[in-house]
């Protein structure tokens, strides 16, 4: 259900549709609703989102906003991850609560994962 004022929905840029759809269901197992050709709603992701088709790409250089995925395995993810086509773009840290990396999809989009185990 929505609430007023909470982060409801997030889009993602990518530039191919398919082989992002792809990416993201071999790593994190979640699924798409096709609206066209240029646009796939998220389903399974913790929150509602979508992919758009875009040029652009995402990463905390050009000051975007990160989106952040938890792990109970930041070892067995960062293997999916590659697995996928993706890649390590900051190997794993530690910070004040636990572990992450940051990686990117095959659209240069970057991401991060982190975990407190």
């Amino acid at each position: 259900m929505s609430q007023h004022n909470k982060i409801n929905y997030i889009e993602i840029p990518v530039k191919a549709l398919a082989s992002s759809k792809a990416f993201f269901n071999q790593v994190f197992g979640w699924k798409f609703i096709d609206y066209g050709d240029d646009y796939a709603a998220i389903s399974g992701a913790g929150i509602d989102g979508g992919l758009y088709v875009s040029e652009q790409n995402v990463s905390t250089e050009k000051g975007s906003v990160l989106v952040v995925l938890y792990s109970d395995d930041l070892v067995q993810s960062q293997a999916d991850i590659k697995a996928a086509g993706g890649t390590i773009k900051i190997p794993t840290f530690e910070f004040p609560g636990g572990q992450r990396f940051h990686f990117c999809d095959g659209n240069e989009n970057e991401y991060a994962m982190w975990s407190d185990k």
